[in-house]
């Protein structure tokens, strides 16, 4: 066991060299900006007297944090879970380390969630696929309330084994440089077809790819007339899904999580999903210069500053060198070839 500093918490736990299911107590410290998003996010929406539950607590660092840094207004009640009985015990001890109050319980995940009265936040954040969790999660998540799901399976979201995606996502992935955020729209719309069984449109609210996992905010809304709203914005994108079209973001909520942090080592990263234009794919510009055959390439700030002459244009965090634009590619590729950029 060792001794762990994350934002506000000191918590005892295994601090692993290799992150695994064998962990006694499960901490992935690669998982800090997800925690760090996560109570970003809490703190930078309206939502207060929240029910919070955190169904696959581990160590139950992202639940102490939440104690210690979210405004007393912001929680009616916290409730950390795990099923293993030693994690249990170990969150006991770091919650009283902490000076936190919480329940804290060891059941099944499912079960816990499917025995309660329901919260109006839910953290899905398992070792793998939440394919487990989707619908008892669905099911417990209050109206209006937000259900948070993270995925680290992205070998078969990202398009290295099709065949699980499918078999996981009732999906096609995409095997090219825009097969993150094909991966992470294909898990937003199998989340929203298991939760539209029980009327419950999920809308996204704030969703990334970073590192080896992908993740997602929802709101859920109970409505016909929602889901149905949902429902039509799935569909295929140059031969993959069926996955979500419609907004990654609610942009007034991405600025307002930039405008909130303080940790200048997730700055950048945050300002560029806040900038980032809601469209549906990006152009990776090396990829796309390696495709027409042009050895000379301008800086990627330079050429979105041409193409918004006549477009929109931003930078993407899914990937480097790359952008999301209302320009078409042929009319991209004209402009590569022009003599426009020699002038910026």
């Amino acid at each position: 066991m060792s001794i762990i500093q994350e934002g506000s918490a000191t918590i005892t736990t295994t601090n692993p060299k290799i992150v695994s299911k064998a962990m006694p107590v499960f901490y992935n410290p690669v998982m800090k900006l997800n925690r760090d998003v996560s109570i970003l996010l809490l703190k930078s929406i309206d939502d207060k007297a929240l029910a919070i539950a955190d169904p696959l607590a581990g160590s139950g660092i992202r639940s102490i944090r939440m104690s210690k840094e979210l405004p007393k207004s912001k929680i009616k009640s916290l409730t950390i879970n795990d099923s293993s009985k030693e994690a249990c015990k170990q969150i006991k001890k770091n919650i009283k380390q902490n000076k936190v109050t919480a329940i804290v319980t060891n059941q099944d995940a499912n079960l816990f969630l499917l025995t309660s009265k329901g919260f109006n936040y839910i953290d899905i954040d398992p070792f793998g696929s939440p394919n487990p969790f989707l619908q008892s999660a669905a099911i417990r998540i209050a109206r209006n309330g937000i259900l948070a799901v993270t995925a680290t399976d992205t070998a078969a979201l990202a398009g290295t084994y099709p065949k699980a995606c499918q078999r996981k996502y009732w999906a096609k992935p995409l095997r090219t440089e825009e097969m993150h955020e094909v991966g992470l729209r294909i898990l937003i719309r199998k989340a929203q077809l298991v939760a539209a069984q029980f009327q419950k449109a999920l809308i996204p609210l704030y969703s990334y790819s970073k590192d080896h996992y992908m993740r997602v905010f929802f709101r859920a809304e109970k409505s016909k007339g929602a889901v149905d709203e949902i429902l039509k914005q799935h569909d295929l994108y140059k031969g993959a899904g069926p996955l979500w079209t419609g907004d990654l973001q609610d942009t007034k909520l991405a600025k307002e999580i930039a405008k909130n942090n303080k940790d200048d080592t997730i700055q950048d990263f945050l300002n560029l999903i806040a900038k980032e234009l809601p469209v549906l794919g990006f152009y990776d510009i090396h990829a796309l210069a390696k495709k027409q055959k042009l050895k000379l390439l301008p800086k990627t700030e330079d050429l979105i500053k041409a193409i918004k002459k006549t477009h929109k244009a931003t930078k993407t965090h899914f990937a480097q060198a790359s952008i999301k634009s209302t320009i078409t590619e042929p009319q991209l590729i004209k402009l590569l070839k022009s003599k426009l950029l020699k002038n910026i």
